[in-house]
């Protein structure tokens, strides 16, 4: 191009001369910016918000001490001692219940290790439930071998779901043995009887 007179001085753009909204995603073409072309500091928490989610609240549980059972009769599992509880919505005093006060899909899980009192005698099945709102919501039953002295002396049955939770909705868990004698639920750290639950990011 000619130019009448002296040459204009090129002048890069900056974002001042830009109207707002004038690029648009449409006009970027995939792979057009590499991280290269990022600046270190430019990309800040401002301007990621919604980005991703957390998985709270969140909680973990176990029981620190055996819990006795009576023979074949569902009990609340008394978890009684916190690894963690982000949001402070675990009672590990009173009702052993987790109260999300947050609603959204929750990941819900236990393992519950159950004994005889006296390991001459014999477990044959084990029992272990998921209650929600004091009601039965999942069940989980193993059956061992009736035929007299081949049952087990201890068993650790596990359960775990996924389900929708309003804020005040409360989750429970019951578990039982069925065998020669009452017995207990192992406790004294978590390698044997835990409960916990984690919100879902959706």
């Amino acid at each position: 191009m000619a130019f009448i007179g002296a040459k204009p001085t090129n002048v890069p753009l900056t974002s001042a001369d830009l109207e707002d909204s004038i690029i648009t995603s449409a006009k970027i073409v995939d792979g057009t910016i590499a991280t290269a072309d990022i600046s270190d500091g430019a990309v800040t928490s401002v301007k990621t918000t919604g980005v991703g989610g957390t998985n709270t609240p969140a909680f973990l549980t176990y029981l620190s001490s055996n819990q006795s059972y009576t023979d074949n009769t569902l009990t609340k599992v008394q978890f009684n001692t916190e690894v963690f509880d982000t949001d402070g919505t675990y009672d590990n005093s009173t009702n052993y219940r987790f109260t999300p006060a947050v609603a959204g899909k929750y990941y819900i899980y236990s393992d519950v290790t159950i004994d005889v009192t006296d390991l001459t005698n014999k477990l044959y099945t084990s029992s272990i439930r998921i209650y929600k709102n004091g009601s039965e919501y999942k069940a989980t039953d193993q059956l061992f071998d009736y035929s007299g002295s081949s049952g087990l002396d201890i068993f650790t049955a596990q359960i775990f779901t996924t389900m929708s939770l309003n804020a005040t909705d409360y989750i429970e868990i019951y578990a039982k043995g069925n065998g020669d004698q009452n017995g207990n639920f192992r406790g004294s750290s978590e390698l044997f009887t835990t409960f916990g639950a984690y919100k879902i990011i959706t």
